[in-house]
């Protein structure tokens, strides 16, 4: 997947992100009834209930405004030598969905892949973490009552047709909406809403969006502040019989704590969160296998290109780098600074290119290496010759 995510999803990036993102709810109609049906259709809900070999908790099933017990829609089975007690029951979900229950799958952004590629761009863009789960509800049915998300939601509709009723913060009339396929739908987090779907099936994708708020890095520097002004003193025992008696204790803590937190370095917290976004997200391993057999044959023309919405970080530690990946940091010796940052500026790079830097048998271990480490990858697209 290539582009802007927010794009697709919103039309006017800047628009959104100026005027409604965090603020406001916004009803998006479609460019196309067809225009998320690469990302999930309902042949594809189809195929993943029936033949992907889902496990609970990565789908459950919900009737008005309950989830169903797990062991009602899962089955006992042997994989190789080991019992698993939590398989999908193929027939037990679909009788379910027949009933009036809808089926939710959970954790697309890890497990399907066209989700997955559009919460990474998503993810990338916005800079705050990204989760996906599906809704497939049956005709004339509700899942889940009126209620609020603790995170920002986009609602895609790719199927059918779903009524929403939306309470937008301030207003007094709820919004009444129909979302038809290719529709979406933002909402901001702590917006009540309530779905259920007409005469007809709905499918729908639900991209969370769980915002970095200051009130997180205004945590960790009052976490760092507590440690300074020594706020792990334990409180006298018996305390609880008389807790007023030590306001002015407290009063003198809060006070040191205070002067901390004045001279407080600002920075950290910023630079902490961020390091944190980029190393927690999911990452993209697709094609690594046939990256890893083909290994041997990569050359100095081999085509190499770093996997897209990455957010690799280059970071110094002493007389090493560390490169900051998805899941994981990669430390590198100092010299090779300015060969990771060529790698990491060109969209695709021959290792042959890094020739300012390293003598072709160290490019080739370095482009090796970073292969294994999942952040290169063939450029099948122009000559990177492994199928």
């Amino acid at each position: 997947m290539s582009g802007s995510s927010l794009t697709r999803l919103v039309g006017d990036p800047r628009a959104f992100l100026d005027a409604v993102f965090g603020k406001a709810p916004l009803h998006v109609p479609a460019s196309a009834p067809d225009a998320f049906d690469d990302v999930l259709s309902l042949a594809h809900v189809d195929d993943l209930v029936a033949a992907s070999g889902l496990r609970a908790p990565a789908f459950r099933l919900v009737k008005d405004g309950a989830t169903l017990p797990a062991s009602q829609v899962t089955r006992n089975v042997r994989i190789g030598s080991r019992p698993v007690g939590d398989l999908a029951d193929v027939a037990a979900i679909h009788a379910a969905f027949a009933d009036g229950a809808s089926i939710v799958l959970q954790g697309l952004h890890r497990s399907w892949a066209p989700v997955a590629a559009l919460c990474r761009s998503l993810e990338a863009e916005l800079t705050h973490p990204v989760q996906a789960n599906a809704y497939l509800t049956p005709p004339v049915a509700q899942g889940l009552h009126l209620h609020e998300d603790p995170h920002d939601v986009f609602a895609v509709q790719t199927h059918g047709v779903k009524r929403w009723v939306v309470h937008p913060p301030g207003e007094v009339d709820p919004w009444d909406l129909e979302l038809a396929p290719g529709d979406v739908l933002y909402l901001p987090a702590g917006t009540r809403h309530a779905a259920q779907t007409l005469q007809q099936p709905s499918l729908h994708l639900t991209i969370g969006v769980r915002a970095v708020q200051w009130r997180d890095l205004a945590r960790r520097a009052v976490d760092a502040a507590a440690a300074v002004a020594d706020l792990d003193e334990t409180l006298p025992a018996g305390w609880a019989d008389d807790p007023l008696a030590y306001r002015d204790r407290l009063a003198d803590h809060l006070d040191r704590l205070a002067t901390v937190l004045r001279d407080a370095d600002v920075e950290a917290p910023l630079t902490d969160a961020a390091a944190s976004f980029w190393a927690g997200r999911v990452p993209d391993r697709s094609g690594g296998l046939r990256d890893l057999l083909a290994l041997d044959d990569l050359d100095d023309t081999t085509a190499l290109r770093v996997r897209p919405y990455l957010g690799a970080r280059i970071v110094d530690a002493g007389h090493v780098v560390e490169l900051i990946l998805p899941d994981r940091r990669v430390r590198l010796p100092a010299v090779l600074r300015g060969a990771v940052e060529q790698l990491l500026a060109a969209q695709v790079l021959r290792p042959k290119d890094l020739d300012p830097f390293l003598d072709e048998s160290s490019r080739l271990v370095l482009c090796r290496r970073l292969v294994r480490e999942g952040l290169l990858t063939w450029d099948r697209g122009t000559g990177g010759r492994p199928a």
